[in-house]
């Protein structure tokens, strides 16, 4: 005797209930390894968008097994000191080598629910988020790490935005 169900197998198809078939879960984001700058911008409380690093940054974030990085941006156009030593720039110098850099390390730990990072900061350029801790939205698809620095760590309503890729060896 037939049965739908011996039918649809001897036919070669077999549906299964829509509530049994789920996409499976993807794999959890892991930060350990080399990321290279593919771009950072921000966003101004005005909605104006901007490049403080210009167009083309350099940068490298580096994240160990136990979630202790460095990230290191430049912008690549920043003027040379004039006078060639560190100790004597020009206060114009000086403020482009601060503006065109942004410097931290500490751990970083991901909370893959929120799709959100979270950064402990225990040194960095800006002096302001050392001791700090920042969580900032991220999202990561296709070895493309994009994360949002919240407006409030910028002090001036500013959004900025980090785009990663992963290093391959």
């Amino acid at each position: 005797m037939s049965t739908p169900i011996t039918m649809l197998l001897a036919g070669g198809l077999l549906l299964a209930p829509t509530s049994a078939v789920s996409p499976p879960d993807p794999a959890p984001l892991s930060l350990t390894g080399t990321w290279t700058m593919e771009s950072a911008y921000e966003i101004l409380a005005d909605g104006k968008r901007v490049t403080g690093y210009g167009e083309h940054p350099q940068g490298l974030l580096t994240v160990d097994a136990s979630g202790r990085y460095s990230l290191q941006i430049f912008r690549v156009d920043r003027p040379k000191f004039a006078s060639g030593d560190k100790t004597s720039g020009s206060p114009d110098e000086y403020r482009q080598a601060v503006l065109g850099s942004s410097t931290h390390f500490g751990r970083v730990t991901v909370d893959q629910a929120r799709h959100q990072l979270l950064f402990e900061i225990e040194a960095a350029s800006f002096p302001n988020w050392e001791g700090r801790k920042q969580v900032r939205d991220y999202t990561y698809a296709n070895d493309i790490l994009s994360y949002a620095v919240p407006a409030s760590a910028s002090g001036n309503g500013t959004i900025a935005y980090s785009v990663w890729k992963r290093a391959r060896p």
